[in-house]
């Protein structure tokens, strides 16, 4: 599928009425667990487009280009605003996290399958044990608060077991910055990944900063903001892959393709029809910002869109479903490992004095109060034993115990 192909009005024919902008939202009991990461991961989308419209305008001397850009963000805010009232009134704040940590890891790790570039790919799997954690965290959280079991609204797609234990993800700050890719040399694929997972860790991240204060006790308070700080740690990771040599318009381009192509893999896997046509209605407006920046590009660059994605035929599109055996083999192979400036290095490899153990030091006083950790403490003191969603024993020994929570691996090396 090429979306330069696809019929589209001119721009200013897609603007929305306040009807349209505020769509029914889905049934939270009959809605299936991809159909909402769906709703997120598209949310998500919207907001990098429109915030990175916003910096655009903000390093642009030139007030027309400027007037062109703001037209599509309006747009982009429209579909925003669509797209975050498509979640129902009476999904919990908790409800919707296990949405979004489910998205993380079968985003992630459907992305990490499908990508060639081997830089992508180490840092896909390297959250990837991350998020699954989290995912893992927050269920617990949820048995704890409301009695409820997670298991149901993961769909039994996704397991929910311990990673790399979250008291792990904090790390130096300068061990998150990765090498960028070159934009000219990079498959179209890989840049498409890069620019997807930026958005979707953009998005939980902005969610976690955002709900931790609304959240009705201090332990969730203290939770969302835990995780939210190793979420700003995925963002940076991510952001750094892509190729920052790339101008203003070159980005822009590239980020309107990309949306097309989220949009209409999208409403391919669809099975809500409510959603579908939403999906299909967002291609065809997006469609037609990309024929409108690539018009941009050659009249203030001189450029082709040849040079930003080739031809414009879409490549492997996105197709959401469970990863079960592939998260189990990633966890296995690199459950200990930590970043080390622009690579990754098992813990155990690490220096006394590496960055990783200096941060560690400075931010944990005391592993009993740092709030992942006492979630699952708290649990296993008031039910007996953590909760978890697993189709057999988890592929690392240490991570089996469900009557302590495991704060050492991947953090602490194995003393001899």
């Amino acid at each position: 599928m090429n979306p330069l192909k696809t019929k589209t009005k001119d721009v200013e024919s897609y603007f929305m009425d306040f009807t349209k902008m505020y769509p029914k939202a889905y049934n939270k009991k009959k809605t299936g667990p991809y159909s909402k990461t769906r709703v997120i991961l598209l949310n998500g989308l919207e907001f990098e487009s429109n915030w990175f419209m916003h910096q655009f305008a903000r390093h642009c001397d030139n007030d027309e280009l400027k007037r062109e850009i703001a037209i599509i963000r309006k747009q982009e805010q429209q579909q925003q605003k669509r797209i975050s009232c498509l979640k129902p009134i009476n999904e919990s704040i908790l409800e919707t996290t296990i949405a979004y940590e489910q998205l993380a890891i079968d985003l992630t790790a459907t992305l990490a399958q499908n990508d060639t570039d081997k830089n992508n790919i180490k840092a896909l799997n390297f959250a990837l044990l991350e998020d699954f954690d989290h995912l893992y965290r927050f269920s617990n959280l949820l048995m704890l608060d409301k009695g409820e079991d997670a298991t149901p609204l993961v769909g039994k797609f996704t397991e929910i077991m311990p990673a790399r234990p979250t008291i792990a993800h904090h790390r130096h700050p300068i061990d998150d910055v990765k090498k960028p890719m070159n934009a000219k040399k990079s498959a179209l694929y890989s840049k498409l990944v890069a620019n997807i997972i930026t958005a979707a860790e953009q998005q939980t991240m902005n969610y976690y900063m955002n709900i931790a204060q609304w959240y009705k006790n201090d332990l969730g308070r203290k939770l969302y903001a835990e995780i939210a700080m190793v979420e700003e740690e995925h963002v940076t990771q991510y952001e750094s892959l892509k190729d920052p040599t790339c101008t203003w318009l070159e980005q822009f381009v590239m980020h309107e393709y990309t949306e097309c192509y989220l949009y209409y893999s999208c409403m391919l896997e669809e099975d809500n029809q409510n959603l579908k046509a939403i999906w299909q209605e967002h291609y065809e407006m997006e469609c037609s910002h990309l024929k409108k920046a690539i018009e941009l590009l050659e009249k203030y660059e001189n450029k082709n869109y040849e040079s930003v994605f080739g031809d414009g035929e879409f490549p492997t599109l996105l197709k959401l479903g469970t990863n079960k055996e592939y998260i189990r083999k990633v966890i296995a192979e690199t459950v200990n490992l930590t970043g080390n400036k622009a690579d990754y290095i098992d813990v155990n490899k690490l220096s006394d004095k590496a960055n990783f153990f200096c941060y560690q030091k400075a931010l944990i006083s005391d592993e009993s109060l740092v709030p992942s950790h006492m979630v699952i403490d708290k649990i296993i003191n008031e039910l007996g034993s953590d909760f978890r969603y697993q189709d057999s024993p988890n592929p690392i020994k240490d991570l089996n115990n469900r009557k302590r929570d495991n704060v050492k691996v991947g953090r602490t090396k194995v003393t001899k």
